[in-house]
């Protein structure tokens, strides 16, 4: 595959990097376990992340905008490799959210870095199938790295488990040291960071918002509709311990049949990268992915359930590459970082409150019930931005107009 060669320092950095995020997130929520005993500090581990990202999204953009991408990766992920290193070594529960506070931190700086990168690296004509490439990578990292964490648990101890993740980040670091440099202005990394120049960049995003009404339009709604997913994959393992009654290992092989779903999907995705068009990635693939989302919550019987997971992790590849893909093309390479910094807020606000008000109606209600009807709005906001999407009097600026 010519584009896997092109770019198979990117894409194997990146993905060897999230598959030490899923054996890390096994190992954690393990280690905490035995650490606490809590189910109050496991759910810690879910409120830290967000609230750091909030936090530090609020000037983040303005930094990373003006300073050298590919310097930025690298330096994040050697410090996250660090706070992870150190992580075992801790004994009390508020250590370690403080270091999973500055980890996220971290991860904030990283996210629109590497997405600037991609946009500078690969060029538009690529964009869409190396982003299928990478979303088929990171699926087999969610199918490959659960498994992986527990044989290394099985064979030595979660402290092990955790510091392999501390190892990937090093070997991310040091593949994206070998990767060239994209940045075109070098001068801005001398640039002071003052109130006066976030306020500036706060008036420089809402102008491209209100200058691109069409793109926000689409943004929010994929976002909301995203943000329910989210959401509704914090019931997963409660669904299917509960309402299906199945075992720890059948729990297992459910989660790998969505990856394998994933995988599949991103490889018929990288496939008809060049004869379908962007926005049908966007628009088909969430829609079908919502559908089966809201399947899975209503099946009765475990094959039924297994079989829309699959079918959610296969459309799920589409729906991710068109919006990675669309985004790339309609950001300006020089705001991503203040634009997603400001975005990730809302996205991160919206997802905290949409996890809790699911909690809280299915203590009210039921689990089912409940997460269907958060399944039906979220196809309801799909059609919706399918008809954006389609609608003749918009130019969306997406390349391809074939289906």
């Amino acid at each position: 595959m010519t584009i896997l060669r092109k770019y198979s320092l990117l894409i194997g950095g990146l993905g060897f990097s999230k598959l030490g995020d899923w054996i890390y997130l096994v190992a954690l929520n393990l280690f905490i376990w035995h650490l606490t005993q809590s189910p109050a500090a496991m759910a810690g581990i879910f409120i830290v992340g967000p609230i750091a990202r909030v936090l530090t999204s609020l000037v983040a953009g303005s930094f990373i905008d003006r300073m050298n991408k590919r310097k930025l990766m690298i330096a994040t992920d050697i410090i996250r490799g660090f706070i992870v290193f150190c992580m075992p070594f801790m004994e009390s529960i508020w250590l370690i959210y403080t270091l999973l506070f500055l980890a996220n931190i971290a991860s904030s700086f990283f996210g629109p870095s590497s997405t600037y990168y991609i946009t500078k690296f690969v060029p538009s004509e690529d964009r869409q199938r190396f982003n299928a490439i990478l979303g088929t990578f990171n699926s087999g990292s969610f199918l490959v790295g659960p498994a992986l964490a527990g044989l290394l648990i099985m064979l030595f101890n979660t402290t092990v488990t955790i510091w392999f993740n501390s190892f990937t980040f090093f070997v991310c670091a040091l593949i994206i040291y070998f990767l060239p440099d994209v940045d075109e202005l070098k001068e801005t990394l001398r640039q002071r960071i003052t109130w006066h120049l976030l306020k500036s960049d706060y008036l420089a995003v809402i102008a491209f918002i209100r200058q691109n009404s069409l793109f926000i339009t689409i943004y929010l709604l994929f976002q909301s509709v995203f943000m329910i997913a989210f959401a509704l994959d914090s019931q997963e393992t409660t669904f299917i311990k509960q309402d299906l009654a199945l075992s720890d290992s059948l729990y297992g092989t459910f989660i790998s049949s969505a990856g394998a779903g994933a995988i599949i999907g991103g490889m018929v995705a990288a496939s008809f990268a060049k004869k379908w068009s962007t926005r049908s990635y966007i628009a088909f693939g969430l829609f079908l992915t919502m559908l089966f989302y809201t399947a899975f919550y209503a099946s009765t019987s475990s094959i039924l359930a297994c079989v829309s997971l699959v079918f959610l992790g296969f459309f799920m590849a589409f729906s991710n590459t068109g919006y990675e893909t669309f985004y790339q093309q309609n950001v300006p390479p020089e705001m991503m970082g203040r634009f997603g910094s400001i975005s990730s807020i809302f996205q991160n606000i919206l997802q905290i409150s949409l996890t809790l008000l699911l909690g809280l109606f299915a203590e009210l209600f039921t689990l089912q019930m409940t997460a269907i009807i958060f399944g039906i709005i979220s196809i309801l906001l799909s059609i919706s931005l399918y008809f954006v999407l389609y609608s003749p009097k918009n130019y969306i600026g997406l390349k391809e107009e074939t289906l």
